[in-house]
């Protein structure tokens, strides 16, 4: 029962009586009613003191609250005021607490309290409060009381605030601080029943560390196993704390449950497979603490399912019967991995394991002989593992071998390998060989499969087995290859073999079978159809067939085996030229030429060259000019259509055919018509042919058409050189002016800064021949074309002036030119016609024009001679010229009357 509420009245009394008085009933009051009223009361009675103090001018500061601790001040009148207004404000008693902050912690302490009876559900109060009380204890000794005080303080909270995960980690914190293991994993318990389990997430981590470091694992992996309920994706971190803690029993089943699920999904970013290798490195290593699995089932699953890692598997499998003592188990691991690996890799990585295996067994038998002495049976168990150890070490190279036909067992090469690595055993040579064709598939194999089957009998043939190399290959001819050219190379060896035994009749009876028409004919790139129709159109077994027959055979059937090959249309042009060779080797000299027109109606251009150009020179050298006329035609019908990149060959044969057995004209006009024809890379070459040609039959002068017909269709490189060439046999025949004219003509397409030379040589000849008018002349073209260059490109020309003269020419209009550039070229001019002057030969007499080098006897000599070429030219009109103009006979007559108007007759 709440006690009744004392009434407080008013006391006439003196003041020192009435204060000692007031203040025995206000300690009673306190002591007594305190603890079940508000505070707003006590606040009512402060102010009745105040006031009373007031009138009596006494201090209120004589006055306190002994029962509750509080040492009232006149500062603390306005928030109790203000409390006794809002007595359920938050922010009333917030800042009440803010100013009292730097208070006593009693006062502080009281303060929340009252706050926390009138406001028992605010969160802000009750988080402050606790804060407040946890820091007053920092640093203090945890057995102190006030720990204790502060734990209820929290259990009181927690009354009101038990949906606040906040103050449960605060309180879980402050427990785990005071070591309190029980009290801490209870009041964690508490907190996950208390709270919704959303909120869960945020008591686990603090809940997990707190279980970690506890020494006890059995805590804790029931803590992990209760957390994995909720959140079976952490199972990683529960694995690692068991393998830290040495529960591996229990590591290893959860990490097997993991790598089961397959919809786990790790947080550390690791693999199924690297989660399966974790696995198999545990048990593996520790089998004599994984009990709970069975671990060769485990790592034989993960063999079906990683096929690409199967090396690592198999080696983890034999490491955990090698560390639970099996060592014979283990080698029947190993065993059985190198002979079904089928990668490099594993089966590298495997051997090695296997070898160290082997070693480390060597080197623990030989410490345990040197340990315990001398025993025979000791010695032959040594021996024994050391004879186990060289065996595996030889059987390496057939191992890896073994491991890339497993790979792919249509590997043909592979297979060559193997046959060479049991050299020496013949059983096991022939067992590989017939495993090897029955294995290979034609149609998949990589390599040629033929060869299998020419290895094969060709090792019965080396045995001196003739009739087992027979069948082996009489069944190779009838294996499906996938290209005609394996049968067709099975056929040839067949045949050789018994060429090399002199079974000569032997052999061209295979190669005519070989090429016999088969009942059904195919198409030779028909691949619907079997090799065996369509081997009869294979060019290598009719080669090889050709050549017996011209060896052993007779003219009629080595013709014959020639013309089945050109009906065929399977001939080359070498097959072509070898059957004309032959022809004609048996004199038969017409049928040769006929077959080279045989092989000329198969074949085009660029294929065709080589019989036109064997037949042509077959027919000169055979007929020469007894049937020039057939020749001519042959010529005509081989450069209809011929390349021009064929035509040169062809055109000088044809030339040097109308120079011997012809007319020098025909063979110049070949000569015109090679020049038009060939390739332009080739046209300069044929030029210099002709004219040289020319020069030869018709003399010098006839080349100067030519010379003037190749300067105009030759590029400007090969033009400029014929241009000096020409001026030069001008020159040498005398003909001054003419080479004047070629070098004025070639030096519109002659730049001085690129073609020096040539401006180099028609200085020279200036000097030789010229005057001072000529190479004034001479230097006048150059700026000119210099000019003109100019023109062509400004800019490169304007940088090569600014290079040279240091000078900025400025940017001209094209085809315009400055003051200044015009000055630089009269310079240059100056310079050039100085350096002619100096060049120029000194003469005792003044010459105007020098004609050549020759003196005037034999100038009049060459007068003499009579020119084979000269023109001849009616000279009647220069005569007339010579004479001067005739006289003319001008009749007068008289002038008309009339034209005088009327005029008097005396004045006429």
């Amino acid at each position: 029962m709440r006690p009744p509420r004392p009434r407080l009245c008013r006391l006439e009394c003196p003041g020192k009586l009435f204060l000692e008085i007031l203040y025995s009933l206000l300690c009673e009051f306190t002591a007594y009613c305190s603890p079940f009223y508000p505070s707003s009361n006590v606040a009512l009675v402060l102010r009745i003191v105040q006031r009373f103090s007031k009138e009596r001018r006494l201090p209120v500061d004589r006055f306190c609250w002994v029962g509750v601790g509080i040492f009232q001040e006149e500062d603390d009148l306005p928030y109790e005021e203000e409390i006794i207004r809002n007595p359920y404000s938050v922010k009333c008693w917030m800042r009440y607490i803010e100013f009292k902050q730097n208070g006593t912690k009693s006062i502080l302490n009281m303060i929340y309290e009252r706050a926390l009876k009138e406001l028992p559900g605010s969160y802000k109060l009750w988080y402050n409060y606790l804060r407040e009380r946890r820091k007053q204890v920092k640093g203090k000794c945890i057995m102190e009381p006030a720990y204790e005080e502060i734990n209820n303080c929290h259990e009181r909270a927690l009354v009101f605030m038990h949906k606040m995960p906040r103050i449960w980690l605060d309180y879980c914190q402050f427990l785990v601080s005071q070591c309190k293991i029980t009290r801490s994993r209870r009041t964690f318990d508490r907190a996950l029943r208390a709270l919704p389990v959303t909120q869960h997430p945020r008591i686990w981590p603090l809940y997990l560390r707190f279980a970690r470091n506890l020494p006890l694992p059995e805590t804790a992996i029931r803590v992990y196993r209760r957390y994995l309920k909720l959140s079976p994706e952490n199972a990683e971190e529960y694995i690692d704390y068991l393998r830290s803690c040495g529960k591996l029993d229990e590591a290893a089943v959860r990490l097997a449950a993991v790598v089961n699920d397959e919809s786990f999904v790790s947080k550390e970013g690791k693999s199924n497979y690297q989660l399966w290798h974790e696995l198999c490195d545990l048990i593996s290593q520790n089998p004599d603490k994984v009990n709970s699995l069975n671990v060769g089932a485990i790592i034989r699953g993960g063999l079906t399912r990683f096929t690409d890692q199967l090396g690592k598997l198999w080696c983890s499998l034999a490491d955990y019967y090698i560390r639970s003592g099996h060592f014979e188990k283990a080698r029947d691991v190993y065993e059985e991995a190198i002979l079904t690996v089928v990668t490099v890799r594993d089966f590298t990585q495997v051997f090695d394991s296997y070898a160290q295996f082997e070693e480390s067994m060597i080197a623990a038998k030989m410490e345990t002989t040197s340990e315990m002495g001398k025993d025979e049976d000791e010695d032959i168990d040594l021996e024994l593992r050391l004879a186990r150890f060289e065996q595996l070490i030889a059987r390496r190279p057939l191992l890896l071998n073994s491991v890339l036909l497993r790979q792919n067992p249509h590997n043909v090469h592979e297979w060559h390998k193997r046959v060479k690595l049991y050299e020496g055993k013949p059983r096991q040579i022939i067992n590989t060989y017939t495993e090897a064709v029955q294995t290979v598939d034609p149609m998949k194999a990589t390599g040629k499969p033929s060869s299998l089957w020419v290895s094969f009998a060709k090792f019965y043939e080396e045995n001196e087995q003739l009739d087992d190399a027979r069948t082996i290959f009489e069944k190779a001819t009838k294996v499906n290859y996938k290209q005609v050219d394996d049968l067709a190379g099975v056929w040839c060896e067949y045949g050789e073999m018994e060429l090399r035994h002199e079974n000569y009749e032997q052999a061209l009876r295979i190669l005519r079978k070989a090429t016999a028409i088969p009942s059904k004919k195919a198409e030779y790139f028909d691949v619907s159809e079997p090799v065996q129709n369509r081997v009869y159109k294979s060019l290598k077994v009719w080669s090889m067939l050709a050549d017996l027959e011209e060896s052993m055979g007779t003219f009629q059937s080595t013709k014959a085996v020639y013309d089945r090959i050109i009906d065929l249309r399977i001939a080359t042009p070498q097959i072509i030229i070898n059957y004309a060779m032959f022809l004609e080797e048996h004199n038969y000299f017409e049928e040769s030429f006929k077959s080279y027109e045989r092989g000329i109606a198969l074949f085009r251009w660029p294929n065709v060259y080589d019989i036109w150009n064997t037949y042509l020179t077959k027919f000169i050298d055979r007929y020469g000019g007894k049937k020039l006329e057939r020749a001519r035609d042959l010529f005509e019908q081989a450069l209809d259509g011929c390349p021009a990149k064929f035509a040169k060959t062809i055109y000088l044969l044809y030339a040097k055919l109308e120079e011997e057995f012809g007319l020098a004209r025909h063979a110049m006009a070949v000569y015109e018509r090679a020049t038009q024809a060939v390739d332009n890379t080739e046209r300069h070459h044929m030029f210099n042919i002709y004219i040289k040609r020319a020069a030869e039959i018709y003399g010098v002068t006839y080349t100067r058409a030519i010379y003037q017909k190749a300067i105009e269709v030759l590029p400007d490189e090969h033009s400029r050189d014929m241009c000096l060439r020409f001026a030069d046999m001008e020159s040498k025949l005398g003909e001054i002016d003419r080479g004047r004219a070629i070098y004025s003509y070639c030096s519109q397409i002659c730049d001085p800064r690129m073609t020096a030379t040539f401006w180099q040589t028609w200085k020279e000849f200036e000097i030789r021949h010229g005057n001072e008018d000529t190479i004034r002349e001479m230097l006048r073209i150059k700026r000119s074309v210099q000019a003109t260059y100019n023109t062509q490109v400004n800019f490169m020309s304007s940088q090569m002036m600014k290079a040279t003269t240091n000078a900025t020419i400025s940017d001209l209009a094209p085809g315009q030119m400055g003051l200044d550039d015009m000055k630089l070229l009269e310079q240059q001019a100056q310079q050039l016609a100085a350096e002619a002057e100096q060049d120029k030969p000194k003469l005792k007499e003044k010459i105007l024009f020098v004609r050549s080098d020759t003196s005037r006897s034999e100038l009049a000599e060459l007068a003499k001679q009579a020119n084979p070429d000269e023109i001849d030219i009616d000279d009647e009109d220069g005569d007339d010229e010579d004479q001067g103009p005739e006289e003319v006979q001008l009749e007068q007559k008289s002038v008309p009357t009339a034209v005088f108007g009327g005029l008097k007759e005396g004045e006429d």
